[in-house]
């Protein structure tokens, strides 16, 4: 069959509507992985990460080889500028949310808050994770992907 003989069907009409803050750290809250973006040699750097919401921030869990702990480390006091996203759309109706965080991202040293963190989040990977990155939203951005009738679609 040649590709102009396919008859395709239309997608479903969808809605994109914009999410207050409280809504988008709720939804953000309510999944464990996401990609955090930062830069790495001054060209944007993604990677797949397991998080926790706690007290408002984002907190990830990195090892010591990983570019994310060298690259906060070199910030010192003043945290480096990076973006977290997470989302949950599904595959097939691409009905879901998208959110994404912006903020300054920090080494926790305090082994009391180390110890809180390590205890409410465990590594997706097979790694020993021995240091945590606070990121304290400074803009928080969400949509909400909803079905709509195609006079309502944007």
């Amino acid at each position: 069959m040649a590709d102009d003989d396919r008859t395709y069907a239309a997608p479903p009409a969808r809605r994109s509507i914009e999410l207050g803050s409280a809504e988008a750290l709720r939804l953000l809250g309510s999944v464990s992985l996401g990609r955090i973006v930062f830069t790495r040699q001054a060209l944007p750097t993604v990677r797949p990460v397991n998080h926790v919401l706690v007290d408002g921030a984002v907190i990830v869990r990195t090892h010591e080889r990983a570019a994310l702990t060298s690259h906060t480390r070199q910030a010192h006091g003043t945290g480096v500028v990076v973006a977290y996203e997470a989302d949950d759309i599904d595959p097939v109706t691409h009905l879901g949310w998208s959110v994404v965080v912006t903020g300054y991202a920090h080494l926790v040293t305090d082994p009391l808050e180390l110890a809180r963190y390590e205890a409410l989040s465990l590594p997706w990977v097979d790694l020993t994770m021995e240091h945590t990155v606070r990121i304290r939203p400074d803009l928080v951005t969400g949509i909400a992907l909803t079905a709509g009738d195609q006079a309502d679609a944007t």
